[in-house]
């Protein structure tokens, strides 16, 4: 027999190859809820998935994943306001995964950091992750007007909940395309 067999490490893996893993994260803020479309056709190899708001970083299944990522994983994401709902966090997370080795993709945003980004990605990062902060205020705001459908400001009321979401979900696609057409020319 050979030096030359595969060397292995039993962790919190198990017993596999030095390879790299593709991971994917998954979450939705209540039980309710599914997770079916958001890795739906993309292979990974291990998924870990949070039933909890995206609102802090208390998730016992984003905890399990930063443990068990290592140097040359990749960690994939449906898009950011699924790994975090708040700006600060979500850049601590990936500076986090990035300075580990481990690369993070996000799939709808078309955007992957690898610690080694450019200018333009770090300001990408920061505006959409801004934009999915501000999601999840205007969904709040949407939430508590629920009973009556309007929105009350000064000098008058806001369209009904429906075509205030239909205007966000429509920018949030907009500035999605943009980001995916900035990144492609990086």
């Amino acid at each position: 027999m050979t030096n030359d067999l595969l060397e292995f490490t039993l962790t919190s893996r198990g017993v596999e190859g030095s390879r790299a893993v593709r991971v994917g994260y998954l979450r939705v803020s209540s039980l309710d809820q599914n997770t079916v479309r958001q890795l739906d056709g993309i292979d990974v190899e291990r998924t870990f998935t949070d039933k909890a708001s995206g609102k802090d970083t208390a998730r016992p299944k984003l905890d399990e994943m930063l443990a068990f990522v290592r140097d040359g994983d990749t960690v994939i994401v449906h898009s950011m306001d699924r790994l975090a709902r708040n700006l600060d966090d979500l850049r601590r997370i990936v500076r986090m995964l990035t300075g580990k080795g481990v690369r993070v993709e996000f799939v709808k945003e078309n955007l992957t950091f690898t610690g080694e980004d450019s200018p333009m990605a770090t300001l990408l990062l920061s505006v959409m992750g801004a934009f999915a902060e501000f999601e999840r205020y205007a969904e709040l705001g949407i939430a508590l007007v629920m009973p009556t459908g309007r929105l009350c400001r000064l000098g008058g009321e806001m369209p009904a909940r429906t075509a205030l979401a239909g205007r966000l979900s429509r920018h949030n696609h907009r500035l999605s395309r943009k980001a995916s057409r900035v990144s492609d020319g990086l």
